[in-house]
Parts: C-alpha cells; structure tokens; sequence
C-alpha cells in the first residue's frame, strides 16, 4: 500500500520520517497528474504547493486550527491529506469541488475562490478567536503572491498589524505567478528576492537558511500605512524596517524543502504574535510539461495526455473567447483610441493577442478589478475608450466602481464578460449568473449577449461606439453557440428568430439561450401553439420592439442564463406595464441559490431550464388560461389539444 493510501488526516503525517514525507510527496504529484488528467482542473498551482501544504498540516491542528486558502483552487493537496482522495469526478456533478468546501470536510473554512480576501477572513478569524478565549487556535492564511495585487490584501494587513495580540500566521506562497506571471512592484520585488544571491545560496542548503539570512528580504511588506512608493523605495534596505507594520517575517524559505518549512512554521506558531512566512515555490513543479509552459505553467487544464500534457480533444467550434480575442484586435488595428484592461486575466479573457500586437494598450492591473473599472474611467476621461475584460463573476467586485466612478461621470467603457452565466465545473463561486440583475440597475447602461460568433463580433463593434455610458458584452464559457440567422432584423435591432402566423407565445431570449428558446418554440408548434422567437441582442434598455410584440401576443416567455430574481424578465415586465401592456410574463431563469459544480447542460437541466420542462409548462399555461389556439395538432398521445382540453375540463 502506498503512503497516500494510509493518509486519512493530517495527524496520520506525525509518524512519517522525513524520507517517508519525501516519497509522500512524490506520490502526491504523481496521484494529481494522473487523475486532474482525467477530469480537468487546476494541475500547476497544485504541484507547487504540495510540500508547503504538507508542512502546514504537520505543524498546525487542522481543523481545530483554521486553514485558509487564497485562492481555494491551490487546494488539492489540502483535501487529499483531509481524507478526500476519490479525484475520479473532480469538478462533476456530485463529486469533489475544485475549490475548498464546507459540506465536503470541517477541514474546509473559506469556499470563496476570489482572491485576495483570505488576510481578511484571517483576520476576522482570529479576532474572534482571541475575544472568545479560544487562545490555542491558531490561523493559517495561505495567501498566492498574485493576490497581493488586490486592494483588500492591504486593507487587511493595515489591520492586523494594528494588534499584536492574535494567533495569525501569513503564508506567502510566492511562485511569481497568478495565473500568468504576476504584476507590478510588489512583484518586481519579490523577484528580487527570488534573485538574490543570498537567497540563491540558501535555495540550495536551506537548511542553513535562519542560520545565515539577514535582513535584505525584511522589508517585504514595509509601509502599508506610509503608501505603496514609499514601501517600494525601501525594499533595496538592508535592515529590518518594520517600525511601520509590525509583523515578523520569516524567509524566504525554499518552498519545497519540508523540514525547512516545518522549521519555519514552528518558529511563526511559537512567536504568538501575527507572523510573515514567505515561501518560494515553483508552479508546476516536478511535471516537466507544466513547468516548460510559459503561457501558464498549466493552471488550469482540460482532459490532458499525462505523458505530454497535450489535450486529449480539440474543440470543434472556436470559443467566444478565442472570437473576442481576434475580433478586439481587429478593433484595435482600426482604432488606435482603443485599449485593453484586465485583471491578471490576460490570456483567459482573450487580450493577448492584443496585448502581443500592442503592448503599450493593454494594461494587466493584476488581481485588482476596482482599481481596473476606476482606472478605465480615467482612461476614458484622457480621450481613450478603454475595454475592460473580466470573468462575469468578478464584476461583482467593482460594482460600485462601474456605478460611481463609469457611469455617474458618463465615461465610455465597455465591459467585457467572459464566463457568463453558468460556467460549469467551477462551481458558485464562479457561476457568472449575477451580471445581468447587478448592473441593469446602473443608469443608462447598455447591455449586450450575442446569441453567436457573429454577433459577438457585431455587438463588440456596437459597443465601443458608445463613449457617453457604459457598455457590457457578456458571453458564456466554451464553444460558440450554433448560428441562427434571424428571418428579419427590426430597426432598432431586435433579431426575429421564429415568426408564428398565429402569434400565440412570444419567446425573448438572451444570449446562447436562442437555441433553447428555438426548441421550446418546435415543442409548442407540434402541440398547436403559435410561438415566435426572437433576440433583443441588447436587452438593456428593452428596445420598443419588444414591448411591441408583447402587445400582439397572449403570453410572453423570457428565458435567460443569469439569475431569475431581478433579471431581464423583471426589466421585460416591468416596461411592458409602463407601456400599458397587459400581456401575462413568464420569467425564466437561474434561482437565487449558489448553484453547485457541474457540466453546463447539467446545471441547466438541474434548475428546469430545459425544453421539455419548459414546453409542458407553457402548454399547461396556455391551456389554463383558455387562450384558444389556432388549429388543434396531435399531442404525445394522439389526441388534439382540443380533445385534451375539454378532458380535462379546460
């Protein structure tokens, strides 16, 4: 039996020799090549920690000690020495979570996989541990150097060092990495320490590391309260400069040397007071194919070849990100007032074609979505028009950035998307389902979800014309959606998918719902009920022919991929009562719930939003209403609605 096999919990690593704890750490990476493999999931990130996770765990009672992960995707390791090694559904429906969660393990404290906002939690944490008594708890922020680019990082250092008096330790996995390299002056920084000749030395004969380390790397977060400059001024000083913060800082430690870690750690625990533990690790490590990918050192990766690294099916259809990726760049090329923002999301949210062509137009601002919308609207009011890519979920984050800052001062951003709606095996946190109720509340926003590639590149185009309000384009995750041509186009922009002759159900569709939408239309054609299709392209503000069409129909059915409360439809019905429209509205969409890990078509199917549901429900509606329908069809059972009807009393 190997020696992951015995591992049910952390304390099973206490009766293991330092060569056993080697050879379990081999056993660790071969078992995550292997099965992340299999299912997909974040492989590099994983192989990087899997001795800083091991040391953490010998030296710290979890659960009894509080574990925190920033981001949670870097805890694979965590949850195979916690007791969970079935990775065999990794990501699926009813398998493990690709990040920390509390209904799988108590191990489990933080399910949130937006970075930077572990020191808070932290710090929260051992407040409240301290005021309770719980005085031998400790906690464990285990904190990628990526999301010390985010803003919530330093608010919640300033805090901590305002009180000696915690249990708190912060350890710094420091891989020079986010998702691509990581950003800006505090990663300049670290580099530097990464490059030392003192640090080279002891990478090679750690063990000597507190031994013969002075004070170069000390000032590592120096000057939160005096400013980011004058903290960057002072990291080339040698001494100890911590009159401003306060926190002990132990490193840099070699992040895959186990007894120097657990050295490291054990001395951060008997401090008692709030305690910096950098490590430096190597993202990827041990798995040559990650290790030599540039790009992303395999972040995250798709069913993979486990010898090669090479995916095991290529995509049939281009994605909607690899189609803004090369439909923004054309932009770009024609207009040079165009520039690009992320947020430590370059290659993920298609810009670096861009950012290859134009490196001085693409801004990566690194994990730090407020200061990237504040910064477009700067951008914007300097005479350019910025374009702000970003996964749905995470524009939750600038809300009020894009209300205060983009669209009370009238500046043209346009905000790009990616992963609306559901996304899939990522799970709640990265459903990007909250877009379309979020920020239809801004005024004068204008939002688009192209149904398909076509019109992803003409809505793009639409949009970066606007330069007096903000702009949104929001598409879904993986392949484009098929290509539905409209039977007409109204003049302002509603695409006609499906025109009954008798116009019994009206269908408005969002986005890659069209195809949905189209089904529903079929099943309710073959059971004698006229349905119309269409795709408003811009479903903020509702365009007049919408509220039109609802007029001449007897039922109206919006279907949309974000979340039903506060939705497209709730805009839908709300116009067509200001209008004086009395058409009954069917709003259909994703519940107010944290939906759960899955395939799309799965969650889809999961919450009801799927055609046979749909189309049994309208029948049902139709027929409850008495709307006569024009000709009666055969049902399922070979009788006429009609027949069916009266059956049933109707």
């Amino acid at each position: 039996m190997s020696l992951l096999e015995n591992i049910h919990g952390p304390r099973d690593l206490d009766g293991l020799s330092e060569t056993q704890l080697v050879e379990l750490a081999a056993e660790i990476r071969d078992f995550l090549v292997s099965e992340v493999s299999k299912t997909g999931g974040h492989l590099g990130p994983n192989l990087g920690v899997v001795e800083l996770t091991m040391a953490i765990h010998s030296v710290f009672n979890s659960p009894h000690d509080a574990i925190v992960f920033d981001t949670g995707h870097q805890s694979y390791v965590h949850k195979l020495l916690t007791g969970r090694q079935d990775f065999s559904h990794l990501r699926e429906l009813g398998g493990l979570a690709g990040y920390p969660q509390r209904s799988e393990s108590v191990h489990d404290i933080v399910e949130s996989s937006h970075a930077s906002s572990s020191l808070s939690w932290a710090d929260g944490i051992s407040r409240a541990f301290a005021m309770t008594g719980q005085n031998d708890r400790f906690v464990v922020a285990v904190v990628g150097d990526g999301a010390l680019t985010g803003g919530m990082t330093w608010e919640a250092l300033n805090n901590i060092s305002d009180d000696n008096s915690r249990r708190l330790i912060i350890v710094v996995n420091d891989n020079g990495r986010s998702y691509a390299p990581t950003i800006g002056g505090m990663a300049r920084f670290l580099n530097t320490v990464r490059t030392r000749r003192s640090y080279r030395n002891l990478h090679v004969s750690s063990r000597n590391l507190f031994a013969h380390l002075g004070g170069p790397a000390r000032a590592f977060y120096r000057g939160v309260r005096g400013g980011l400059h004058g903290f960057l001024s002072r990291f080339t000083n040698n001494e100890a400069l911590y009159s401003n913060l306060d926190i002990k800082y132990i490193g840099p430690v070699h992040g895959h040397d186990i007894q120097a870690l657990k050295q490291a750690l054990e001395q951060a625990k008997n401090y008692g007071a709030p305690v910096i533990v950098h490590a430096i690790t190597e993202k990827g490590r041990g798995y040559e194919p990650a290790v030599h990918d540039i790009a992303d050192q395999f972040h995250a990766v798709g069913q993979i070849d486990p010898e090669t690294g090479e995916p095991v099916e290529v995509a049939s259809k281009p994605s909607f990100t690899s189609v803004f990726s090369d439909e923004i760049l054309h932009i770009a090329e024609d207009n040079p007032r165009i520039v690009g923002i992320t947020a430590a999301m370059l290659r993920p949210t298609g810009l670096h074609r861009f950012a290859e062509k134009f490196p001085n137009r693409v801004f990566d601002v690194g994990i730090a979505e407020q200061h990237a919308v504040t910064s477009a609207a700067g951008l914007a009011f300097g005479g350019l028009h910025p374009v702000v890519a970003l996964y749905a979920t995470f524009i939750n984050r600038a809300f009020d950035q894009v209300l205060m800052d983009v669209a009370l001062h009238k500046a043209g951003v346009t905000f790009v998307l990616d992963r609306a709606g559901v996304t899939g095996p990522d799970g709640p946190s990265h459903h990007g389902m909250w877009d379309l109720a979020i920020l239809q509340v801004v005024p004068n926003i204008r939002l688009a979800a192209p149904r398909d590639a076509t019109r992803l590149r003409e809505e793009l185009r639409e949009a970066v014309s606007v330069e007096d309000a903000p702009t949104v384009v929001r598409f879904s995750r993986g392949s484009v959606g098929t290509e539905f041509e409209a039977t007409r186009r109204t003049a302002d922009g509603v695409d006609v998918l499906r025109e009954a002759p008798h116009k019994d159900v009206l269908i408005v569709t969002v986005g890659l719902m069209a195809e949905l939408g189209l089904q529903v239309a079929e099943r309710l054609a073959a059971q004698g009920i006229g349905a119309s299709v269409i795709d408003p392209r811009w479903v903020v503000p509702v365009p007049e022919s919408v509220i039109d069409m609802a007029r001449d129909h007897r039922i109206v059915v919006t279907i949309e991929d974000g979340v039903r409360v506060g939705g497209i439809g709730t805009r839908i019905r709300q116009d067509l009562r200001a209008a004086g429209v009395d058409t009954a509205v069917t709003e259909l969409g994703l519940p107010d719930e944290f939906l759960p890990h899955g395939s799309r078509e799965e969650i889809l199917d999961l919450v009801e939003l799927n055609p046979q549901k749909i189309a049994r429900d309208l029948v049902a509606q139709v027929l409850g209403s008495r709307i006569p329908v024009a000709r009666p069809l055969p049902d399922d059972s070979g009788r006429s609605i009609g027949v069916r009807a009266r059956a049933e009393g109707a």
